[in-house]
């Protein structure tokens, strides 16, 4: 019997390793695919000429292919995410986990996994349909454009993030064990000190873990972004113009791309690769350094 369910073990250790493997061998395999067709272009164009050129001509006679503005527009676009999703995100996960009735709880709950599910080409018709109106209707007549613009794009990836970091935080901070709370509550704290000062904390490493996939989410984003963003291969001077970033380039040139603008496109995809390797790399930094 007990050969037999040891048998049963090793079989499925085994299994699991191989699944693991498969993994890292997909994880492998997109690396060495970008790195062999991307960094030939790069080569050949330049890389400060490539990372920092401020024109983007595929089409022209004399082809100029410097993805700065996208790369910048990128930025602004997660970092005005950032900046309406996070604080939204984490304090709704707050009220959920330890202040809201199980009645509400439920509500919200429901109506955050309905976000989670939505296609992105769905949410990009909301923009389209009353985020960009409402821009252009609002903020027109002091800056100009027709709602097409880096601002109506952070405001609409702010809204497309909020379900992972709602539901990882959430699920953070239910882990965290009730005597953190109690024993705050045991030595005169207030029921919101108590969560903000002793359980928050305790649950700092899975809100850190939302917020990242959400930063990825957001930088990573190409369908909604398309429809909303107005695709112009600039850097904007205010963020109520319209601007291109490194996912859409990709997917609005590739179709019809070829030879050194084709490699050029997948060099992009190499940068984009870069940044979240260096965003995932930052927060398993962070998270050693928590652990210690």
């Amino acid at each position: 019997m007990k050969s037999k369910e040891s048998l049963l073990e090793t079989v499925v250790h085994g299994i699991f390793l191989i699944l693991g493997l498969i993994t890292v061998g997909c994880v492998l395999l997109i690396t060495v695919y970008l790195v062999i067709s991307g960094v030939p272009a790069i080569a050949k164009i330049g890389l400060f000429q490539f990372l920092f050129g401020t024109k983007w001509a595929s089409s022209a006679s004399e082809p100029s292919f410097g993805i700065l503005p996208f790369i910048m527009t990128s930025i602004y676009g997660t970092g005005g995410a950032i900046l309406l999703g996070v604080p939204v995100g984490f304090f709704t996960s707050v009220y959920l986990a330890k202040i809201a009735s199980p009645k509400v709880r439920g509500v919200i709950e429901t109506a955050v996994s309905l976000l989670a599910g939505i296609p992105s080409v769905v949410y990009g018709f909301f923009g389209l349909m009353i985020i960009v109106p409402w821009v252009r209707d609002t903020f027109r007549p002091y800056y100009g454009g027709n709602g097409l613009s880096l601002f109506s794009a952070a405001l609409l990836l702010g809204i497309m993030i909020l379900p992972t970091i709602i539901s990882i935080s959430e699920s953070a901070i239910r882990s965290v064990p009730d005597k953190y709370y109690q024993g705050a509550l045991a030595l005169g704290a207030t029921h919101e000190r108590s969560v903000f000062r002793t359980v928050v904390p305790a649950a700092k490493s899975g809100i850190m873990a939302g917020i990242v996939l959400g930063i990825g989410r957001a930088f990573g984003e190409t369908m909604a972004v398309i429809m909303i963003a107005g695709n112009q291969a600039w850097i904007p001077d205010n963020m109520f113009q319209g601007i291109r970033t490194l996912t859409a380039n990709i997917v609005m040139e590739m179709g019809y791309a070829q030879d050194l603008h084709r490699e050029a496109l997948i060099a992009t995809g190499v940068v984009l690769f870069v940044f979240i390797l260096i965003i995932n790399t930052l927060f398993s930094i962070l998270k050693r350094r928590e652990a210690k």
